[in-house]
């Protein structure tokens, strides 16, 4: 029972898909995140601040892991340098990092609460 239309492949296929929805209404309330230019900044910031975390704890963490093979060797100056470096790098990026993040958690919060 095949039929020697072109677009009979077509027809079943969009018949597997599934009803057919009508296009959503735009809700002039709700503009896509992409349009608004604060949305788009704030996005960019949580992504800079999400990697500043991560490189932040890293750091910490190669700090610790420095501390005790430092320790197990006799602490040498260059680990002690290599172990205040890391703690210093990674405070001054976690810093920020932590408060900004909170920030935009923070306005997204207020955004959805005002229904924006």
């Amino acid at each position: 029972m095949s039929s020697d239309r072109p677009d009979d492949a077509g027809d079943r296929a969009a018949a597997a898909a599934g009803p057919r929805r009508a296009p959503a209404q735009a809700d002039p309330r709700r503009a896509p995140a992409e349009a608004d230019p604060v949305r788009v900044r704030r996005a960019r910031i949580a992504r800079w601040s999400l990697l500043a975390n991560r490189v932040g704890y890293l750091l910490f963490g190669l700090a610790v892991a420095l501390f005790v093979v430092a320790f197990l060797i006799g602490l040498p100056g260059p680990l002690a340098t290599a172990i205040v470096a890391s703690m210093v790098v990674g405070s001054l990026l976690l810093a920020p990092s932590i408060v900004l993040g909170y920030a935009v958690k923070a306005a997204e919060k207020e955004d959805r609460a005002r229904g924006l």
